[in-house]
């Protein structure tokens, strides 16, 4: 089972949650909302683990198959429902930014393996009806 710890270490809404590890993560709310921007939004967070989790998974895949990736990196994208509370991720869109030598069909099929069959982020955050969607961008080494 993991477990987190969450401390109030700043303002009203300023928060430290910290695992079992002792990794620490700064959370606050937004300014509008009475925070201090002392840290992440608690909804953005969730777009930081879908792209920490998917790109776990694709460098992976790549690695196996024998990929020279040089760099990485992902944007992504959200729109919340509007309107209403809770407000859930409705829109997600990803663009995954791969360097190096490396098939650009074995990249987007790694993208696909990770959004729709192993990254429990991308999973959860399906479940919870966002439809998510992404495109692979292959900067072949120069």
């Amino acid at each position: 089972m993991a477990q987190i710890e969450l401390k109030r270490v700043h303002g009203d809404f300023g928060f430290e949650a910290v695992d079992a590890n002792g990794h620490t993560v700064k959370m606050d709310s937004s300014p509008e909302s009475g925070g201090q921007d002392f840290g992440i939004r608690p909804m953005q967070m969730l777009l930081m683990g879908l792209a920490g989790c998917s790109a776990i998974d694709v460098i992976s895949i790549l690695k196996k198959q024998r990929q020279e990736v040089t760099d990485y990196k992902m944007v992504v994208n959200g729109e919340r429902e509007a309107g209403v509370e809770p407000s859930l991720w409705q829109d997600v869109d990803i663009e995954f930014h791969i360097y190096g030598n490396v098939d650009e069909d074995k990249a987007v099929r790694a993208a696909e393996l990770s959004i729709n069959k192993y990254c429990s982020v991308a999973a959860t955050l399906a479940k919870a009806g966002a439809d998510i969607k992404w495109k692979v961008i292959v900067h072949p080494a120069q």
